[in-house]
């Protein structure tokens, strides 16, 4: 966005460019109210408009959460956090899953692996729920695949992202429908 509202000014030099939003209300004397600021600002109050506060800092997934939390002994907290994140996943204007849905997952590099992705395809279950299956990943075929990729394969489940929502978490996911992003957990 930043990048954007720079090149509004072509040839502009990004360190000297400033915004300036104004409102001007009607009747005598054309009073204005203005907003002044640079582009990365302009651009943090959009980010934060569409998508809400940016976060800082490494993100953990609910699962992960409520394992900390069950290690400080916190239940409370433990079930605050799985709820929330059920809470979330079924409250989401996208959801439930559909037959057609794209989801993509970016696992970051650890002890065992690089950063790798994988997507899968949501397709109508033999059974009547929804099946998500691999369609692809980015993990060098050179690593040892087993337990890898694929792990939150289903099939004729109720609720096919539920798995792949508490242990990789919603940060990970990327959700498309109709060739439009409706969840994008990695956004900055």
């Amino acid at each position: 966005m930043t990048e954007t509202i720079e090149q509004l000014v072509p040839g502009a030099t990004p360190a000297f460019v400033t915004v300036e939003v104004t409102e001007t209300l009607p009747g005598p004397g054309e009073r204005k109210n203005t907003w002044s600021g640079r582009p990365d600002g302009l651009a943090e109050k959009l980010f934060t408009a569409l998508y809400g506060r940016p976060r800082t800092g490494e993100q953990q997934s609910p699962l992960a959460r409520a394992e900390d939390a069950k290690r400080r002994r916190d239940l409370g907290a433990e079930l605050d956090i799985l709820m929330g994140a059920g809470a979330a996943l079924t409250s989401a204007p996208w959801y439930p899953a559909r037959p057609g849905d794209v989801v993509h997952v970016h696992y970051e590099a650890g002890g065992l692996s690089d950063a790798f992705g994988e997507t899968y395809r949501i397709t109508a279950g033999a059974d009547g729920f929804l099946s998500m299956q691999l369609l692809c990943h980015t993990l060098p075929d050179t690593e040892d695949l087993d337990g890898l990729v694929g792990c939150f394969a289903v099939e004729d489940d109720p609720d096919p992202l539920s798995d792949l929502w508490f242990e990789a978490g919603p940060h990970r996911l990327t959700i498309i429908r109709d060739g439009r992003p409706v969840h994008i957990g990695g956004a900055r």
